[in-house]
């Protein structure tokens, strides 16, 4: 046998190469991962775009997507064609090469390895750049945007008289373009350097002149490039100093203009301007000098120049001119801030009015009879009472509310009602067994609104439901009930097709439901499977028999992430509350357009600006922010998403907002107008609480309109912290229908406080009317208390309740064991003069996992009372009963000549007072007892409601 170098027993085998099954594999695999890249990719991409068309706003998709990919290809070949021609081109210009030096032979292999792959290398590495700066560019689609389809705010800067558009929608496209070409500019240089000295135009150790004249021509214009830019920054940066941020006085950020800007800093970059112009010249110039001598001293003159001109010049003006004389020579410069931040904030109109601070009325009855029309105090606090509402409605396990239920009005007997309300949501931790099928199939929606009178609780503490039960039923009428998207309901659902769901159950068993819907993507069609298996990284998705003709994905399910995704130029609220409008249940959510371009507009973080003990405890109520520093904000639109249909609709609601009309001249179509909002859903609405916040925190420092006031800082206020919380935040707002002093009749406000600056007094009361139905909806009234006398803040108030040595024993007592005292909204009220503060008291624990109302504190002018029920604290404090409330105005039960509903009744107000009884012992609350007394009361005031019953049923039939 011949010899095949092998061996004796066969061929060698070439070590370290693969067999060619091997290789095969290798290569399968390959292909089949970038496939599996590329099908991953396309999943993404396909979801989104089916997404957006099952919620019929496709052209949202469709403009982003173009936007992002125009841009994305248009800068990205910019970059690609600018660094790709500046190698070339240095390439191009190289020398004669010849082996003189040490220097050039060690670059001449390094120039031989690269020669068979340069065509490759130049498009490898202009391809890097152009992707990197593609998906820069890509990223600025909302610059763009706005660029090309801003609208005039027909307002104009004080300083340089040009639109606010231009510091809004002009300045940011020009400065992003300037920052393109910056690093253009600088790749360019980088690139076209390194091609010259490898190819030997550059020399660094060689002897003789260290570039070639060719060498020094390209990089000099690209320098020169490099100059000219620079003057257009310093060109630029005089407008930028209108919306430049600095800190100054009573203000973190200060901005606008200023003494030093105005009289240093803006002639100094027109100087500048002028130095980079001629600088640039004398680079572009070398290509007939050929020498660097000139533009080097240029670039010199430049450096210094803007080291003592734009820096030690303004220096010396703020130490020399301004600092001896701040306030005079400042204050035209901050009447310019104060103006411009309270227009674009809304808050210009806001009415100051001086107020005593202390009751002008001497006759007792008529001022506790004021109370009553003054203000419709809810002692129902909807951020305490959603264990009780769950403990009491949730009926079943995989049911649940939000933690801060919502306030709203219903009309009831001819009167808008303060409501606390919330919805029945789905609960997937409460499914009797979590699997695929359960948490995706047959557990996929909540059931029912649950609503309460506000200013009401049931002799218990327990609230007075006006809806509840399952199905729900009350005073709300009919209405679709399923709700399939709301705020806890974040996992997807597949719906509509074989698998049926559980509708709802009650005593008679489990209903079952299939959903008819027209929302989610259709899953008949094996490709969305296969996508919705890979986005979700759910194989069973792509297999499962429980999905079928009809089957529909339900996904994006909460309230704010609906409106964010097909608004993503919006700022979302972070409070979305229900109503029920035209027989169904709405998700009514808040949105926002901002800037921060409006010219001498002080900024503001809207995520520090928005935090309250609230969101300090519940993440999910945070403003959504697009862009979080912002100097210019309004409620622009109001959202609404349907929660059995997810439908989601966006009305203008501020017709003359620019920046508004901005975006729907980019996305036409996707506003409805505010004439499309109808009556039933108008009564619903109401001033939103983000922007409410964002509007006090400016108020603090610009409810003075005086700029020595300003600058002297005297009248600074601060929100304060919330005194019935831990958190150390601020307190929130509070919704409740009252009236202020200049007011005929009560109207639903947004209410909050204020006290001095480092102090706990009050400063201020706020108040806006909440109600879009009145002519006075968004009127922001202030009400300045007098500093020449000192009017208890909500931090003393609560202090007084605590340190009374009766409240504090009461408060001890019912604390005792493992029961729990919490506080709720401490409520203030302006009344004649001075301010009414109510504050509900509830207790939770023993055998009880949810609050109760068992006391309710109120105090006016240093007089406090501590009692069951809210009249009752009223007219202890003011010393009478209303001349307005029934005598009988406590638990007792009315009385009755039927001597059945009678004995009932004696009946029920026994076992009341067993209840309290039983609350009040010395050991501590006797909560078997207490229990055993719920149920007596149930019983016997069911046997008066029976007797009751008959009774009307028999008159009836005699009269008949």
């Amino acid at each position: 046998m011949p010899d095949r170098g092998g061996g004796p027993t066969g061929p060698r085998i070439r070590a370290g190469r693969p067999s060619r099954r091997a290789r095969t594999l290798l290569m399968t695999l390959g292909v089949l991962a970038v496939l599996g890249m590329a099908f991953t990719m396309f999943a993404g991409f396909w979801t989104d775009w089916l997404w957006y068309r099952s919620v019929h706003y496709s052209s949202v998709f469709t403009t982003t997507l173009w936007t992002k990919i125009g841009l994305f290809f248009v800068f990205g070949l910019l970059m690609a064609l600018a660094v790709g021609f500046n190698m070339w081109l240095a390439h191009r210009l190289r020398p004669p090469l010849s082996a003189m030096s040490m220097e050039q032979q060690s670059l001449d292999r390094y120039r031989m390895g690269i020669a068979p792959y340069k065509t490759w290398l130049l498009l490898a590495v202009t391809a890097l750049v152009g992707l990197i700066a593609g998906a820069s560019a890509a990223g600025q689609w909302r610059t763009w945007l706005l660029w090309v389809n801003g609208v005039p705010f027909h307002q104009k800067d004080p300083q340089f008289h040009l639109d606010v558009a231009f510091y809004a929608f002009d300045l940011p496209w020009y400065r992003f373009l300037l920052g393109f070409g910056f690093a253009a500019a600088i790749l360019c240089l980088i690139a076209a350097a390194l091609t010259h000295y490898l190819y030997g135009g550059l020399r660094v150790t060689s002897p003789g002149a260290r570039a070639t004249a060719a060498a020094t021509g390209h990089l000099s214009v690209l320098l020169g490039i490099f100059v000219a830019l620079k003057a257009v920054a310093y060109w630029l940066d005089r407008y930028g100093l209108a919306v430049k941020s600095s800190d100054f006085k009573a203000t973190d950020n200060w901005t606008g203009l200023r003494y030093v800007d105005a009289n240093a800093y803006l002639p100094a970059k027109t100087i500048l301007f002028c130095i980079a112009v001629i600088c640039a010249l004398l680079f572009f110039a070398t290509l007939w000098r050929r020498t660097w001598q000139l533009p080097v001293i240029g670039f010199g003159l430049m450096v210094l120049s803007a080291i003592l001109i734009g820096g030690l010049y303004p220096a010396i003006v703020q130490k020399f001119q301004v600092q001896p004389n701040e306030q005079a020579k400042e204050a035209p410069y901050v009447q310019k801030n104060l103006k411009a931040t309270r227009e674009a904030y809304g808050i210009d109109d806001t009415k100051v009015t001086e107020y005593a601070g202390k009751s002008t009325t001497p006759d007792k009855t008529k001022l506790r009879d004021q109370v009553v029309d003054t203000a419709s105090l809810r002692i129902l606090d909807p951020n305490i009472v959603s264990p009780t509402f769950q403990q009491l409605q949730q009926i079943r396990n995989y049911y649940g509310f939000p933690t801060n239920l919502d306030v709203d009005r219903y009309p009831k007997d001819g009167k808008d009602q303060d409501t606390v309300i919330g919805l029945r949501e789905l609960n997937l931790n409460g499914v009797p067994k979590n699997n695929w099928i359960n948490d995706h199939f047959r557990y996929t929606h909540g059931y029912g609104v649950v609503a309460a009178k506000g200013t009401e609780a049931d002799a218990e503490g327990r609230p007075v439901f006006t809806e509840k039960n399952l199905p729900s039923t009350g005073d709300l009428g009919s209405y679709k009930q399923q709700i399939y998207y709301g705020e806890k309901t974040t996992a997807y659902s597949i719906v509509g097709g074989p698998q049926k769901e559980v509708d709802y159950s009650d005593d008679q068993g489990e209903k079952t439901t299939s959903y008819t819907g027209r929302s989610g993507v259709n899953l008949d069609n094996p490709i969305n499977r296969a996508a919705y298996a890979v986005a979700f990284n759910e194989p069973q998705i792509l297999y499962s028999g429980a999905i079928g003709k009809g089957s529909r994905i339900l996904y994006n399910r909460t309230p704010k992430d609906r409106v964010e995704a097909v608004a993503p130029w919006l700022t979302i609220d972070g409070d979305a509350y229900p109503a029920v409008v035209n027989h169904r249940i709405q998700w009514i959510v808040d949105a926002y357009t901002t800037t921060n371009g409006y010219p001498y507009a002080s900024r503001t973080t809207l995520g520090d600006t928005t935090a309250d003990s609230l969101t300090a405890t519940n993440n999910s109520r945070a403003v959504v922010a697009q862009q979080n520093q912002v100097n210019y904000i309004r409620n622009s639109v109001k959202a609404t998403v349907d929660a059995y249909t997810g439908d989601v609709r966006l009305y203008q609601w501020d017709a003359k907002d620019p920046v508004l009309k901005t975006w729907m001249k980019a996305f036409p179509g996707t506003v409805k107008p505010r004439a499309d909002i109808s009556a039933d859903l108008m009564a619903h609405l109401r001033y939103p609480q983000d922007l409410f916040k964002v509007q006090r925190e400016l108020l603090t420092r610009y409810h003075v309109t005086d700029a020595q006031t300003f600058l002297s800082g005297s009248e600074v206020w601060e929100v304060p912290d919330d005194p019935t919380n831990d958190s150390g935040s601020a307190v929130p707002p509070y919704y409740l229908s009252m009236k202020m002093p200049d007011q005929s009749a009560q109207a639903f406000s947004l209410t909050t406080t204020f006290t001095p600056n480092g102090r706990d007094n009050l400063s201020a009361f706020m108040a806006v009317d909440s109600d879009p139905r009145t002519d006075d909806y968004g009127k922001i009234r202030v009400l300045k208390l007098p500093t020449s006398t000192t009017v208890d803040g909500p931090k003393q108030v609560q202090s007084q309740f605590n340190s009374e040595s009766a409240i504090a024993e009461t408060i001890s007592l019912l604390s005792r064991g493992h029961s729990k005292v919490e506080y709720g909204n401490l409520l203030t009220v302006p009344l004649d003069g001075g301010l009414l503060y109510a504050e509900p008291v509830y207790v939770r624990g023993g055998s009880l996992k949810y609050p109760l109302l068992r006391k309710v504190l109120v105090t006016y002018e240093g007089k406090t009372a501590f009692k069951d029920t809210l009249d009752e604290a009223l007219n202890e404090v003011f010393g009478v009963q209303s001349s307005t409330t029934p005598p009988d105005t406590g638990t007792n039960p009315p009385n009755s000549s039927n001597p059945t509903v009678r004995q009932a009744l004696q009946d029920a107000q026994k076992a009341i007072d067993a209840g309290k009884e039983a609350l009040k012992q010395p050991q501590g609350p006797d909560w078997d007892a207490w229990a055993k007394a719920q149920k007596d009361l149930e019983a016997a005031l069911k046997r008066a409601e029976e007797a009751q019953t008959k009774a009307e049923k028999t008159s009836g039939g005699t009269k008949g």
